[in-house]
């Protein structure tokens, strides 16, 4: 009871003094308003914010739910596949022609398998139709040293560093050939050899570990950085936002791939989010981010080149969303 009674009577001293202050601070004010005058204004102070500076405003301004205007999509070639500008980066007539070679692989692979699929010869498959583009320039732009977590709509990278037509299909039909053991449902390739990691039906888990593989990378100095590939739902799960935080505040070198297509499996983006796509979401985080025409081969490749640059030489991750 004693103690009680010493702290409530030091905390009435103080509250005392406090109110003493106060009216003498009124006072000096009413009979000398200059002494206001003296004072900082609250626009004219920063303070030392985790970031950096920021300053003090004496209005109430609350962030715009959404921008005036959106983030803009860089493109290479118009719909007609003619040059708008020079700003990309050159490839060469073999890269070129082996590109397309690989594209049109992909469609043909694609159309056997959908089929073979529906006839009821493997049990499940999953086409890359309209993102042909995304598959193979993202590839062509990257080394055999960088690492690749794919989802499960990413062959194209396989076949670019010489996966074959054969050990796709030794995949789909899990056969003794299969590098699985046809332990995995199909489509879900891997290979150690070709630095491509198995894929997972889990939507979005491979998003973290491309930030541990990036960092690892880091760790060693190697010239190197990961990339992993995922869709505009795998951007709604939470896995996304815990790697690309991770990967901000770590500095990794990864490359985070959207394919945003307006649809997660039935699900469209309208129902996900009311951000101006993905792209947006990088900048929440710390993470540069472009945004790039899916349909356009060039834009892609000179995208994915430079995101690589900035990757490595920087050490920083890089979001790139292709619609």
């Amino acid at each position: 009871m004693w103690k009680s009674n010493t702290i409530f009577n030091h905390f009435k001293s103080r509250l005392n003094f406090s109110l003493l202050s106060s009216r003498r601070f009124a006072s000096t004010i009413a009979q000398n308003p200059s002494t206001f005058n003296s004072i900082p204004h609250a626009n004219q102070q920063v303070i030392d914010f985790p970031g950096g500076t920021v300053k003090f405003i004496p209005e109430m301004r609350f962030i715009s739910e959404s921008s005036q205007e959106r983030i803009p999509c860089y493109r290479v070639l118009d719909d007609d596949g003619q040059l708008l500008a020079n700003n990309f980066v050159q490839v060469s007539e073999e890269v070129a022609v082996r590109m397309y070679n690989n594209m049109v692989t992909l469609q043909i692979m694609d159309t056997i398998f959908y089929e073979v699929q529906r006839q009821g010869r493997i049990s499940f498959y999953a086409t890359t139709i309209g993102e042909e583009a995304i598959n193979i320039a993202s590839a062509a732009a990257l080394t055999m040293d960088d690492v690749i977590f794919p989802q499960y709509r990413e062959p194209g990278p396989l076949l670019w560093r010489g996966f074959t037509l054969q050990e796709i299909a030794n995949q789909c039909f899990s056969n003794k050939y299969d590098n699985g053991k046809g332990r995995q449902m199909p489509i879900h390739y891997g290979s150690n050899k070709h630095n491509y990691f198995t894929v997972a039906s889990t939507v979005a888990t491979q998003v973290p570990h491309a930030v541990g593989a990036a960092y690892s990378l880091k760790m060693d100095k190697k010239d190197a950085c990961s990339i992993t590939y995922f869709g505009d739902g795998g951007s709604s799960e939470g896995d996304f936002h815990a790697a690309l935080n991770f990967a901000a505040v770590m500095e990794a070198p990864v490359i985070f791939l959207c394919r945003n297509n307006g649809w997660a499996i039935s699900t469209p983006t309208s129902d996900q989010f009311r951000s101006d796509g993905v792209v947006v979401k990088g900048q929440a985080y710390g993470v540069r981010s472009i945004r790039v025409d899916g349909n356009d081969a060039l834009a892609i490749y000179s995208a994915v080149q430079a995101a690589r640059e900035m990757a490595i030489n920087e050490e920083r991750p890089v979001l790139i969303e292709v619609k």
